[in-house]
């Protein structure tokens, strides 16, 4: 009787590399505290650590990271300023202890993925986002939510209004509005003009690297100003839902259906609304409600 083989031995696929992240924020505490709680973790890792939105975006070229953890108020560049550029490299996510309704707002507007305020969440919560971003679902503390209830309710801020202390400009307002798709060959690099400073000209050359992905709140002109006419009256309430960071379980027990009946109206959403992710439908969907073409 002939041998019978042996059964090959089992081995496990090797782990995924782990997510790579740059944190920014001004204060070296924070920093130092955020690397540590991160690199703690086997599937998260810390490349660099950036002193305002300047450095942020030197090292998002440099490392090219899954997620950038992005201070709103920082000396130079700010985290608003940086923002727009930063988005077309990678998910950015807002951890800040700035509450202000208007920020919230804006930050949004301008492609995060989410919002998290310090103090109102716990180390497993700033992890669980982490990942979260980088798969495209949002996550926000309750002030952020509160925040975006406030303006589907009709209280938001003044559109077009100065955010506090000068955020947001940094660069010239052309530069810090949302702008159109770059194409993949396009320089990403943060506008040499009124730079605070060291010199701009190296920075000014670098390439934006070829990264596939949409930029957040793009919705063409045409399209966004039929935004809340082109989604039906369950898809509003839905959308309306997520903006305000319900998961998609909450989603459904709040409207008296299944979870896969949420994410079939997600899916008809995130086509209409050109999105990809969550940060981005949000993003479209809160320029859309504050006055819509001009606001997305």
């Amino acid at each position: 009787m002939p041998d019978t083989p042996a059964f090959p031995a089992f081995s496990a696929p090797p782990p995924p590399p782990p997510l790579r992240v740059v944190v920014a924020d001004d204060n070296p505490v924070v920093r130092a505290g955020l690397t540590a709680l991160l690199s703690g973790r086997d599937d998260l890792e810390v490349v660099a650590e950036a002193a305002d939105g300047r450095q942020a975006y030197e090292f998002a070229v440099q490392y090219r990271p899954d997620v950038v953890l992005l201070d709103v108020r920082m000396p130079g560049v700010d985290g608003i300023s940086a923002l727009p550029h930063l988005v077309r490299i990678a998910p950015v996510l807002m951890m800040t202890y700035s509450k202000e309704a208007d920020i919230v707002h804006e930050a949004l507007r301008l492609g995060a993925g989410g919002y998290l305020v310090h103090g109102e969440f716990t180390a497993d919560q700033l992890v669980d986002a982490v990942r979260d971003i980088k798969a495209g679902r949002a996550h926000f503390t309750p002030t952020a939510s509160s925040a975006l209830l406030q303006g589907f309710r009709g209280g938001s801020p003044a559109d077009g209004g100065p955010l506090p202390e000068g955020l947001g400009t940094a660069f010239s307002a052309s530069a810090h509005t949302a702008t159109p798709h770059p194409t993949p060959t396009a320089p990403n690099a943060l506008p040499a003009a009124q730079l605070p400073g060291r010199q701009s000209a190296a920075l000014s050359s670098q390439q934006q690297p070829d990264v596939a992905r949409s930029t957040p709140g793009s919705l063409p002109t045409a399209a966004a100003g039929g935004v809340l006419t082109e989604l039906s009256q369950r898809e509003v309430e839905v959308m309306d839902l997520i903006a305000s960071g319900m998961t998609n379980q909450e989603i459904a027990a709040t409207c008296f259906i299944s979870q896969k009946t949420v994410k079939n109206h997600i899916n008809r959403i995130f086509a209409k609304l050109n999105a990809q992710s969550r940060g981005e439908a949000i993003a479209i969907w809160h320029g859309a409600r504050r006055g819509g073409p001009d606001h997305v």
